[in-house]
């Protein structure tokens, strides 16, 4: 539970949660001890259980996608506020507001989540978390026998085809995707990381391709194209594309120090000294996304991430901790 929570926030998020957990938890704690002193020390806690909601509502729905967002601000909100009311305006009543902020959450989980999404679906997350990706399999396609025109179950089943290592089923399901929403980038996206998984560059850069005509504002479409022609030693598409990835804004550190190793072997096939060392020194910044592949990478479930970037981490670390030089730096590629 304790890694699959760190793999969700990754490691700089990680660590600023264990931090405000031992500080506002040590805070608490002292001001136990004095609680027969100081009229204010029950207050304090309170705050203190406020701060710490508030701090890990931030950390924790800043990795979670905008609806999920909504519905968890919609289960912290009502608490945190009426911890914070009672600290401040009504002390006499902080156990009483406390009490009730932290049931509404209790409440809040079991209201908003019966209301969230198909059975199908969260038996299919279930048997995904324990790893039984054929029972998984078999919930979403229920959910496909129900809506058939609906190109997100297409999408997730693909996903879970991929874990389970059948990469045909995989493409089927998102060539159905490509056929119900013809314009959607997702789905060529999927299909090109299908392709690249199975060693087909060149299918997976057509998909990729598309996906970037598609999308050219979508740093993952840019990101994937320009990771694909690395593949291929197309050395100026990859800086084109990857340049437009990180000039979008990549919002993970792990992202990043690919894309400027990918930069690097680019630069270093054509001869480009200058920019191979900026990339290098671009992608030291990038520790804390080293860490993130490393615990993701250690996960069960990452089998088809370290068959496709397995050696890509490692040669990444190797020159971060300066075991490698850009003299006896791969260029990669077939």
């Amino acid at each position: 539970m304790v890694r699959r929570f760190r793999i969700f926030l990754g490691p700089a998020r990680f660590k600023a949660f264990v931090v405000l957990l031992g500080v506002t938890g040590i805070a608490s704690l002292l001001l136990n001890i004095v609680a027969d002193r100081l009229f204010w020390a029950t207050a304090a806690q309170s705050l203190l259980l406020a701060v710490f909601l508030a701090g890990a509502s931030y950390l924790i729905l800043g990795r979670l996608t905008r609806a999920e967002r909504l519905r968890w601000l919609a289960v912290i909100v009502p608490a945190v506020l009426a911890i914070v009311v009672a600290s401040t305006i009504l002390p006499h009543l902080t156990g009483l507001f406390v009490g009730a902020g932290i049931g509404w959450i209790v409440a809040g989980i079991f209201v908003f989540n019966s209301t969230g999404g198909p059975q199908n679906y969260k038996r299919a997350v279930r048997a995904m978390r324990k790893g039984d990706y054929e029972a998984a399999i078999k919930s979403i396609t229920a959910q496909i026998k129900l809506e058939t025109s609906r190109g997100e179950h297409y999408r997730f089943r693909a996903e879970l085809y991929r874990l389970a290592g059948k990469l045909e089923a995989a493409k089927q399901d998102y060539r159905r995707m490509i056929k119900l929403e013809e314009q959607t980038a997702v789905a060529y996206n999927g299909l090109a990381e299908v392709e690249l998984q199975g060693g087909n560059y060149q299918k997976a850069y057509e998909a990729a391709e598309t996906a970037y005509e598609m999308s050219p504002e979508e740093w993952v479409a840019a990101y994937n194209l320009g990771m694909i022609e690395d593949r291929l030693q197309r050395s100026e598409g990859a800086i084109e594309h990857l340049s437009s990835a990180l000039a979008l804004k990549m919002p993970d550190s792990r992202h990043r120090l690919l894309a400027h190793l990918y930069l690097l072997r680019a630069h270093l096939r054509l001869g480009d000294s200058v920019g191979a060392a900026q990339a290098l020194d671009a992608m030291k910044r990038e520790k804390s996304g080293l860490e993130e592949w490393q615990v993701i990478m250690s996960a069960d479930e990452a089998h088809a991430l370290r068959d496709v970037l397995s050696e890509d981490v490692e040669y990444a670390r190797d020159l971060i901790r300066d075991e490698k030089d850009l003299e006896t730096t791969r260029v990669g590629g077939l």
